[in-house]
């Protein structure tokens, strides 16, 4: 079997094509939440510890408002697959079978 039509096969499979629009919109999606937490939580959060910006925030060469905006980016995205998967799975359940 010849390089060209293996690949087209492996290409053509269900399973890849899914794939590849998952990460396409997974990348769509990454802009929304990076809004939902630098134009919302952090604006919440800075304006309750009293400061202009969080990622501003330095305690000597260390910048731990970036990594704090890191932390809260990485829940967002974790609680939003969560959500996500969740959702999916209760659709699949209650399809007729």
């Amino acid at each position: 079997m010849s390089i060209a039509k293996e690949f087209k096969e492996f290409i053509s499979r269900g399973n890849v094509i899914e794939l590849g629009v998952a990460v396409i919109i997974g990348a769509a999606f990454q802009g929304i939440i990076y809004s939902i937490v630098n134009d919302l939580f952090m604006p919440l959060i800075a304006l309750i510890g009293g400061w202009d910006k969080v990622s501003d925030l330095k305690y000597g060469p260390f910048n731990y408002g970036k990594f704090i905006a890191a932390i809260l980016h990485f829940f967002s995205v974790a609680l939003v697959t969560f959500l996500v998967v969740k959702a999916t799975n209760k659709f699949k359940n209650n399809e007729p079978k």
